[in-house]
């Protein structure tokens, strides 16, 4: 089959692998008709993760179901399923408390909690950016589609990763109706965070970047645009909340963070939303931060480590939640909204791709070229 395989840095290519197949009974093998390009596939793309050449990458994923294990009772081949990009087991006790993003089954490594396709660290299994993906324990990952699945493909397969992401970083931040909201990073997560907080009704939300089409996209939903190339993006929160700084926070940049000179600072954003949140307020964080970056600019980050305001962050009485999304704990109630029209993310899609176009559209998407805010390919 054809597949996206990494290379080695900057270097994916579209090739012949072998087939994905069914190996275990609870296995279910789905044909991919929609796989995304993802910014955590940047940190990979980029050589800034340990990921070895010849994974097929792509964890956000969707398609029709082409064949199952003789011990899968739900799915049925034809069915039309999104996959959530964490793989959980769905009967350890974090898979059983929603956890599923910190599944202690499906890793090989004992002393690992936690697996996803394609990604470095998360165990040996392939991506779907491939023309067929092997779904392990089947029957509780596949999300079933409604008989709208062929028609709102491009907003179903955002429940893959990002529609969840951000969903679940409101909720870390504990985000209440009435709340004032500030978002670091307006890629795909963070304006999924901002949908998101405006469909849980948020009193105002402020998107902190300085793309001109992400922002643009921002206003498009209602949100504040706050360009941090112009002025001191705190400083921004403050004027627009009084001097109090919002109420709830999230961080959706994560470890490459970086100012609009380039030069990169991990904990520029967290230490910046330290001071964007008033007292009391609460802090959530799914951009990626890894134990170990090998690319850092410094020995602190290098070792998975940030100089992160404590004291400040202690003094004003905030909390803050982190962690990869459980996405098997959002995705049906999310599917629902789709399916009901009360949510349409695939608003943020800017380009369409086959396959064969796979390493031009990271090229595009890495570079940020201007309206290259989200892709989606078909293999």
């Amino acid at each position: 089959m054809k597949a996206l395989v990494y290379d080695g840095p900057r270097a994916v290519h579209v090739k012949d692998v072998p087939d994905a197949r069914i190996e275990q009974p609870t296995d279910v093998l789905v044909k991919i008709t929609s796989t995304n390009i993802c910014g955590s596939d940047l940190h990979m793309y980029e050589g800034r993760t340990d990921l070895e050449p010849g994974m097929v990458l792509g964890h956000e994923n969707l398609g029709i179901v082409a064949e199952v294990g003789n011990a899968v009772v739900k799915v049925s081949a034809g069915d039309r399923v999104c996959l959530p990009f964490n793989i959980g087991c769905g009967f350890c006790r974090n898979c059983e408390g929603g956890l599923t993003a910190f599944c202690l089954t499906a890793h090989p490594d004992p002393e690992m909690a936690g697996a996803a396709f394609g990604f470095a660290g998360m165990g040996p299994f392939r991506g779907g950016q491939a023309e067929y993906l092997r779904v392990p324990f089947g029957d509780f990952n596949c999300l079933r589609l409604p008989e709208d699945a062929e028609d709102k493909e491009t907003d179903y397969v955002m429940l893959s990763d990002i529609f969840p992401t951000g969903w679940h970083c409101t909720r870390l931040a504990d985000m209440q109706p009435g709340d004032s909201m500030v978002i670091y990073g307006a890629g795909p997560v963070g304006l999924m965070a901002a949908y998101s907080a405006m469909i849980q009704g948020a009193s105002k939300v402020m998107i902190v970047d300085r793309h001109p089409d992400r922002l643009r996209l921002a206003e498009e939903i209602g949100v504040v645009p706050i360009d941090d190339s112009e002025g001191d993006p705190v400083e921004q929160v403050l004027d627009q909340t009084g001097g109090r700084g919002a109420d709830k926070g999230c961080e959706c940049v994560g470890y490459q963070a970086h100012d609009p000179q380039g030069h990169e600072d991990a904990a520029m954003t967290m230490n910046r939303l330290v001071d964007s949140v008033r007292f009391t307020g609460h802090i959530g964080v799914v951009g990626l931060f890894l134990p170990r970056d090998r690319n850092g600019p410094d020995e602190l980050e290098r070792h998975g480590k940030i100089a992160f305001d404590m004291g400040k962050f202690w003094f004003k009485g905030q909390k803050m939640g982190t962690g990869q999304a459980n996405v098997k704990h959002y995705n049906r109630q999310l599917r629902d909204l789709i399916h009901e029209g009360r949510a349409t993310p695939s608003w943020i899609v800017s380009h369409e791709l086959p396959l064969a176009e796979a390493e031009s559209g990271y090229q595009h998407f890495d570079a940020r070229d201007d309206g290259w805010t989200k892709v989606v390919m078909h293999p």
